[in-house]
């Protein structure tokens, strides 16, 4: 899950220590956060969409693949609303 938020690291400083999350990957536009159940990604508005993320053993089925600064590579698909899901290749993650 990708949720946008004004400023990476006091939203990073707000979650780690409400929740005791894992930071595994920070920048200025930014920051992926580890809990036992779910990877959160904040996301500043004008840098990445709002989105779900699933992975799929074949995730290249649903378009080009790009690979990301934190290794990963994936696809972005609208949903019938519109709502930007990331389709990952497993393999990836």
């Amino acid at each position: 899950v990708a949720i946008s938020v004004d400023d990476i690291t006091k939203a990073v400083d707000w979650y780690t220590k409400t929740f005791r999350c894992k930071v595994t990957y920070q920048d200025a536009t930014w920051a992926m956060l580890t809990f036992s159940n779910i990877h959160l990604a904040l996301v500043l508005p004008n840098q990445h969409p709002p989105h779900l993320g699933f992975t799929h053993e074949n995730a290249e089925i649903f378009g080009q693949l790009k690979t990301h600064r934190d290794g990963t590579r994936s696809t972005y698909i609208p949903d019938c609303s519109g709502n930007a899901v990331e389709i990952l290749d497993a393999a990836s993650v």
